[in-house]
């Protein structure tokens, strides 16, 4: 397969097409950002964590029966996955209190729900990725009501696969974020990635931060935490 032009880069990946019109190559960065993009930084090994992290579980999600735009890892870097259009909408999944909800809504870190939530934000950085409700997305047209109802169903199979297989790596799944692409015959499918990028992780024991969120409030010990989830998975898988 030959890498022709560059057609994107957004805040962690560049995008480029192929010589098969169906198929990108996705190649993951180490650069970081927070709060859309007002924070910028480097984590160092980061896009080889991302990359490789995200084609597993995806691997295994496609197994499970969640569609997603996996094709094949490259190196470790770069991923070929298939063209989709991005339905912009951020899913976020949440299972215990913590970053922006619980600013949000005034609550302490750490409270667990009896249920998983569910939040979708418009996906447009000139807005400040704005939360909305199913209704909003309709209106704006960002999705049909089909689609709505198939990416939540998605979403909650995701947050079930995940939610277990941190556990059983001693890691909390508190909360994570989605997106989802259409295939050319409209097909929903997952997509872009998932990663401690993406997720919240928690040592189950500790409570110790193991994502984007030592970066995010300067806590220190960013490559170390993403390795050490990297290194958790490895040996669960």
């Amino acid at each position: 397969m030959q890498k022709l032009e560059q057609l994107y880069e957004g805040k962690a990946k560049k995008v480029f097409q192929t010589d098969d019109p169906n198929l990108y190559i996705v190649d993951y960065k180490d650069d970081a950002t927070a709060f859309n993009g007002l924070k910028k930084g480097t984590i160092v090994g980061k896009g080889v964590i991302n990359n490789q992290m995200t084609n597993r579980f995806m691997a295994k999600l496609e197994k499970a029966g969640v569609p997603t735009h996996f094709v094949e890892e490259l190196s470790q870097r770069e991923t070929v996955v298939k063209k989709v259009s991005i339905v912009p909408l951020e899913v976020i999944i949440r299972n215990i209190s913590a970053g922006s909800f619980a600013k949000r809504y005034g609550v302490e870190e750490g409270i667990v729900f009896d249920a998983p939530t569910i939040e979708f934000s418009y996906k447009n950085d000139d807005l400040g990725d704005p939360l909305l409700n199913a209704y909003h997305a309709l209106a704006l047209k960002l999705a049909t009501p089909e689609e709505i109802e198939t990416i939540k169903k998605y979403a909650f199979q995701v947050n079930d696969f995940l939610k277990d297989f941190w556990a059983s790596c001693g890691v909390t799944l508190v909360d994570f974020k989605l997106e989802f692409g259409r295939l050319e015959d409209g097909t929903i499918v997952l997509a872009d990635e998932i990663s401690p990028d993406t997720c919240r992780l928690w040592d189950s024991k500790t409570h110790e931060k193991l994502d984007k969120d030592r970066f995010r409030r300067d806590l220190g010990g960013v490559e170390d935490a993403y390795a050490e989830v990297m290194r958790r998975m490895n040996e669960a898988l």
